[in-house]
């Protein structure tokens, strides 16, 4: 038990670190493709190729004077960015990214919530999951409230309806993933994608679920604010809302959340519709490199849809919030019950 805590430990340290480096640098990567689509060159100074800019930033964000306006209820004006921050690394870690790690007499799954023996991970990962996530509009509606501002509370109240609204579609659009796969597992979801369809294809769900892997996308761009759906701001203003009276840190803190919560919803849609960590691996490896390739793999799908969000956000503009709410309730919850039935009738039918 004691060698079980210590190595959770490690890989808590580990992952949360390495989590909020990626999470820096696609702040980076966002800023540099989309300069380059839009013809210019992005971060350049700080660094070669600006790769030092996310230091210079977040040195900035931690010497900059953090301002506590009077008239906010400060317990929950200080709990709300944190709040954000947590829930968003804490649903990192019921995610699976790999295989079994040899480490000498020991080995480790490579998921921070596996257990003792080291071994799988809980039998209803993606329930848990929805369940973390779902909590983060509690940080974003209580940013709005306890700032004691009309403009802010304005904006909290459009971006947790939105949230809301959007978490029904992309859950029910997992759901005729889990009838295919027969498990709430995620690590049982992915050993479920091994093989090939006609021979050649790879056995991944998004080929069979494609209309629910587009609803799944969009709703994700939608509950994690991003364009084309960003709208904790209102059409024609320039301050985003719900954070007006924040600065320095707890700012900060809210767009750290943003992106964590991106890799979140990337890590989810590789595991449900690409087959996670599944991927060629040479076996001429010794096993400890071995263990790492299927690492690789994943990784390398994640970044693809971190990829694609950014390449959305440098090419679509913003809906309008009554187009964005209209889009969700009345053409993609429609289409995820739709995408269940034939599922549930297929998976019956075959069965």
């Amino acid at each position: 038990m004691l060698t079980y805590i210590v190595i959770a430990a490690i890989k808590s340290l580990v992952l949360i670190h390495v989590l909020l480096g990626a999470v820096a640098y696609t702040v980076w990567l966002e800023r540099k493709v989309v300069g380059h689509m839009q013809n210019r060159w992005g971060p350049t100074r700080v660094g070669p190729f600006g790769l030092l800019q996310p230091i210079a930033d977040g040195v900035k964000f931690i010497l900059k004077e953090d301002l506590t306006p009077p008239h906010v209820y400060k317990p929950l004006f200080i709990l709300a960015p944190m709040l954000s921050v947590v829930l968003a690394l804490t649903s990192i870690a019921i995610i699976p990214l790999g295989n079994q790690l040899p480490l000498g007499r020991w080995s480790t799954a490579l998921q921070i919530t596996s257990s003792p023996a080291g071994t799988g991970d809980i039998n209803i990962g993606l329930l848990v999951l929805l369940g973390v996530t779902s909590i983060a509009v509690y940080g974003i509606a209580l940013a709005g409230w306890s700032s004691n501002n009309k403009y802010s509370l304005l904006g909290s109240l459009r971006a947790s309806a939105q949230m809301i609204s959007y978490e029904l579609s992309l859950g029910l659009s997992l759901v005729g993933v889990l009838l295919l796969a027969g498990s709430l597992s995620l690590r049982q979801i992915v050993d479920n994608q091994s093989g090939r369809y006609f021979g050649f294809l790879p056995h991944w769900y998004v080929f069979p679920q494609l209309i629910a892997f587009f609803i799944y996308l969009v709703s994700a761009y939608a509950e994690t604010n991003r364009i084309p759906f960003d709208l904790p701001e209102a059409e024609t203003e320039l301050v985003a809302g719900y954070h007006t009276e924040y600065s320095a840190m707890k700012f900060a803190m809210f767009f750290m959340a943003e992106y964590a919560n991106m890799f979140t919803v990337a890590c989810v849609a590789t595991l449900l519709f690409f087959g996670g960590w599944s991927g060629p691996v040479p076996k001429f490896l010794p096993p400890l490199a071995q263990a790492f390739v299927p690492l690789f793999w994943f990784a390398v799908k994640v970044l693809a849809f971190i990829f694609v969000y950014i390449w959305v956000r440098g090419t679509l503009p913003r809906f309008r919030y009554d187009q964005l709410m209209a889009f969700g309730w009345k053409f993609l919850l429609p289409l995820a019950i739709a995408n269940i039935i034939i599922t549930s009738l297929i998976v019956a039918w075959l069965s």
